[in-house]
């Protein structure tokens, strides 16, 4: 497996994106508007990383101005080559998909969630050349 993003829910994404671009020397990757969902996506990544290492993803979810500490992380992100291989991986050792596999919001990925043993979320993506 290979470690892809971690996304944080923020309230004003305008001014996180500031912070971590100007504040932390982060750059700006791509932010684009999910109207039917009413969320924004924004991935950043330190200016000192290459293209192949992690990212942060911030999502802004409309109408929410603030979040309390702890409800606020979203999940983990990583990335298998098959989707249909880790799903039949993971079931052989007694675990469950939370969700998916699915179409990501953008379509151009195959996504999936799955829990750990306290609940916190991880996403699993397909990242193999369609």
């Amino acid at each position: 497996m290979k470690y892809l993003h971690t996304m944080i829910r923020v309230g004003d994404l305008d001014k996180s994106i500031q912070f971590y671009c100007d504040v932390l020397g982060f750059q700006l990757l791509s932010r684009e508007d999910f109207p039917n969902g009413e969320f924004t996506l924004a991935f950043l990544r330190s200016k000192s990383s290459s293209s192949a290492e992690p990212t942060l993803e911030l999502t802004h979810n409309w109408g929410v101005t603030s979040y309390e500490i702890g409800t606020g992380f979203g999940h983990l992100a990583y990335g298998v080559e098959r989707m249909s291989e880790f799903k039949a991986q993971f079931e052989s050792k007694g675990y469950a998909l939370d969700w998916g596999p699915s179409a990501s919001p953008s379509g151009h990925s195959v996504i999936a969630f799955v829990r750990d043993p306290d609940g916190y979320k991880i996403e699993i993506i397909e990242t193999r050349a369609r």
